[in-house]
């Protein structure tokens, strides 16, 4: 594409689209961290304070003792919530040239199984937590776990309880205390580090290969866009508050990395509370929350938050869902603080584009952005995805930069299918690009749910609901939840002379089959379901009803 870019000329001041952005591999950029800024604290965990050389050390211990176990060679698996334990591991792991799978909880135990069996890693890493010690010793039972990790959460401070490791668990503790290795193998940016799983059409989640490179280019391309990183001055150092799923691939790059990258400070916490939120930010003067639309909600509507001194809040933004503009606007309108978003994927690492916040552009509602630096978008055809399309036309967002992934794990002809000639990578999504370069997302080709900040696909959640034996026919859409931003609806036709399905029946029925997030929150009986003239299912008519319905409603 020819430079100017179109969306170049609504950049912050000062930034420019082409400015070089450094790529390396993790453990480099925690050693040159470690070197420029020695007494900074870099993570703040419960009780724990750790600076740029504790969490170096500790990294480099652990991955001494994982460089020489034989079970991670084919990949260390991580089973567990926000804990400092999760990026002592990660980058651990990273410095032994291992690849990493990280691993969500709220999946159900027969998503992460296939995970771990598609991924082929045997060390399955987690905490000793009442409820992730059965999650692990469920996936043991199938024969999904060579050796067990468990670290003891008590280890960072006062917490919740904690449950009784196994017996012949390796402890995370003992790693820690093990000495740091003379040398550790040689690490390429060009080298997979994470085998991140996203689903599809199919509903199988396959493993995107993110490089060394990808990671460290995202959150270069973040860190260009927030006006820049490195040690010039410490009043550029930020606070940023890290209460996101550190296992989710946004919170990974843009708290973590980001952190890791400007010498910055990340306060670890393991679950979100609005008030607990708000504390961070009056009394410990965080500047920075990245946060998803539920998040946005619950804070927009804490009894406090028009009285809350948010000054020391630099920077505020939404991801991992479409943020309802209302919710934008009261946040504003009680914080004087604009709120950020953006666009990303799993396989962008997911740096992809953000919204501008100069106070002297008009707003653009409904629109993701414009592409950060070093990265590019355009809008090709439906029909032919290597014909770019000119503004204001609707086809597929294509993308490619260095934060792009290399493909997708043991799946070479669907990697050669997501890909065309010069690197493109076809995103799925549908949208347009309009003149001045902001680019709109319309609809999703794939057949995806964004609940909560987390993707939900309806084949699963209908496989599942295909075992029910008075089930004969299922289709599962997205329907509007003014907390989530969308949530699951299941439409179902029973088989003759059945019992009538209930929604608590079917939640129960599903209960070990589906994630949380997954799990329906509304259920309709039809006698049959709309198809195609060639008899296929087709769920328009039924996404066309529910807008309808909820248009009536509002």
């Amino acid at each position: 594409m020819a430079r100017p870019h179109p969306w170049e000329a609504v950049y912050p001041p000062g930034l420019d689209w082409g400015a070089p952005i450094r790529t390396t591999a993790l453990g480099a950029l925690l050693e040159e961290g470690a070197a420029a800024w020695p007494d900074r604290v870099a993570l703040r965990y419960r009780d724990t304070a750790i600076t740029y050389p504790q969490l170096l050390s500790m990294a480099r211990r652990v991955a001494g003792v994982l460089a020489a176990l034989p079970e991670a060679k084919d990949g260390v698996a991580l089973l567990t919530g926000n804990t400092a334990f999760h990026p002592v591991v990660v980058l651990g792991a990273a410095m032994a040239g291992l690849r990493v799978v990280m691993l969500s909880p709220i999946d159900a135990p027969r998503t992460i199984a296939h995970k771990l069996r598609d991924s082929g890693a045997r060390l399955l890493v987690t905490l000793a937590h009442e409820g992730l010690l059965k999650l692990a010793g469920a996936l043991a039972g199938m024969g999904m776990v060579g050796r067990l990790a468990v670290g003891d959460d008590a280890h960072w401070g006062k917490g919740p309880p904690s449950a009784p490791v196994p017996e012949g668990a390796l402890r995370i503790e003992d790693w820690l205390a093990a000495h740091e290795p003379a040398a550790l193998p040689a690490v390429s940016p060009e080298d997979v580090v994470l085998l991140q799983y996203t689903g599809g059409t199919t509903g199988l989640p396959k493993g995107a290969m993110l490089t060394h490179a990808n990671l460290t280019a995202a959150a270069g391309a973040y860190a260009a866009w927030n006006g820049g990183s490195g040690p010039d001055g410490e009043q550029r150092v930020r606070r940023m508050i890290g209460v996101l799923p550190l296992f989710h691939i946004y919170a990974f790059t843009v708290d973590l990395l980001l952190t890791l990258q400007g010498g910055h400070e990340l306060l670890i916490r393991d679950r979100f509370d609005p008030g607990g939120a708000l504390h961070d930010i009056e009394v410990l003067k965080a500047t920075d929350l990245c946060g998803v639309p539920t998040m946005w909600i619950a804070l927009a509507n804490h009894p406090r938050i028009d009285t809350a001194d948010l000054s020391s809040l630099r920077s505020a933004s939404s991801g991992g869902a479409p943020l309802p503009p209302e919710v934008a606007a009261r946040f504003e309108r009680l914080t004087g603080k604009r709120l950020g978003g953006g666009w990303g994927m799993t396989e962008t690492a997911p740096a992809g584009t953000a919204v501008p916040g100069r106070a002297d552009l008009p707003p653009r509602p409904g629109s993701i952005g414009v592409p950060v630096p070093n990265v590019e978008m355009r809008i090709v055809a439906l029909d032919d995805p290597h014909r770019a399309l000119p503004p204001a036309e609707t086809g597929e967002i294509a993308i490619r930069g260095p934060n792009v992934f290399k493909g997708y794990w043991n799946r070479p002809e669907e990697t050669t299918r997501a890909f065309v000639e010069g690197g493109w990578f076809l995103t799925g999504d549908i949208g347009r690009m309009e003149a001045d370069g902001y680019f709109f997302l319309t609809e999703r080709k794939k057949d995806m749910i964004l609940s909560g900040g987390f993707n939900v696909y309806p084949s699963v959640i209908e496989a599942a609901i295909h075992e029910h034996p008075d089930v004969l026919e299922a289709a599962v859409i997205g329907i509007p939840d003014a907390y989530r931003g969308q949530s699951a609806k299941a439409f179902v036709t029973l088989r003759p002379g059945a019992v009538p399905l209930t929604l608590d029946v079917l939640q129960g029925f599903l209960a070990e089959r589906v994630g949380r997030h997954e799990m329906p929150v509304a259920l309709e009986l039809r006698d049959e379901l709309p198809k195609t003239p060639v008899g296929k299912l087709t769920k328009l008519p039924l996404i066309e009803e529910e807008a309808a319905r909820a248009a009536a409603s509002a």
